[in-house]
């Protein structure tokens, strides 16, 4: 699909994976909607790239359906939907002092991550639905993943079955939308430079970074972003997930 003047949703777009690739999206001439919960940063990253900010929240469906329809009337129908909001977390199943994980906080972990993800897709297809192909498609979805969904470290239970939930949803999704000329894919980062690991020590990021096997760093955001972009390009991808991680596998902590 030619990126150039179609419509696109980056969700978590004011900054991270979202913020790069959306930034991307619109150098390379896309109209871009950035759905975030993140006003002040949503609005500014918006104007940057000269795009357009929604107050979104993922997980609650008017909320979506609010900011589907108002970036419809910016943008016109979007053709490319990229799944980048999400949420960490890390807490043991048992903690200290024989204190089990707080049921609450997997599951808003599970509702932002995973539910949050489908609640944006089933909206964003059923309108997608309505435009004519283009060539062989009408959209295209990109969800975001993580490593942690194959490699859970200790203390991600719940963030481990959220991201597993993104890779278990990819080729059903994609089978339920084929018909509809709507292709998923998924990307399953590894360790990113993203705001979570900005707020560590410089000597820390270092050594995350040489747990990489090659190139021995942190992943850049417009890494993610280029990926992304090769995704939408590209008519037979679809229905799969890659990992972009340099080769590592995450170790028990």
């Amino acid at each position: 699909m030619d990126i150039n003047g179609i419509a696109a949703i980056v969700t978590g777009g004011a900054s991270g994976l979202g913020g790069a690739t959306a930034e991307r999206l619109a150098a390379l001439g896309a109209k871009v909607a950035i759905f975030d919960l993140n006003e002040a940063a949503g609005q500014e990253h918006a104007a940057k790239i000269g795009g357009a900010f929604f107050k979104v929240n993922v997980t609650d469906e008017d909320s979506v359906n609010a900011g589907i329809a108002a970036a419809e009337a910016a943008h016109g129908v979007a053709r490319v939907l990229v799944n980048c909001a999400g949420v960490g977390s890390a807490m043991k199943t048992v903690g200290k002092e024989n204190v089990p994980h707080a049921l609450g906080e997997f599951r808003k972990v599970i509702e932002i991550n995973l539910i949050g993800t489908f609640n944006v897709i089933a909206k964003f297809a059923a309108r997608a639905m309505t435009l004519d192909a283009v060539g062989e498609e009408r959209g295209v979805i990109i969800n975001t993943a993580s490593v942690a969904a194959y490699d859970g470290q200790v203390g991600q239970a719940a963030y481990s079955a959220s991201k597993g939930g993104i890779v278990g949803l990819t080729l059903p999704v994609a089978r339920d939308l084929a018909q509809s000329r709507i292709r998923v894919m998924t990307i399953a980062p590894g360790l990113f430079l993203t705001p979570l690991l900005m707020g560590l020590p410089e000597p820390a990021r270092i050594s995350l970074g040489q747990q990489v096997p090659h190139p021995s760093r942190l992943g850049d955001p417009k890494e993610y972003a280029q990926l992304a972009e090769a995704i939408v390009a590209n008519p037979m991808l679809n229905g799969e997930v890659i990992r972009l991680d340099g080769a590592i596998r995450m170790a028990p902590r």
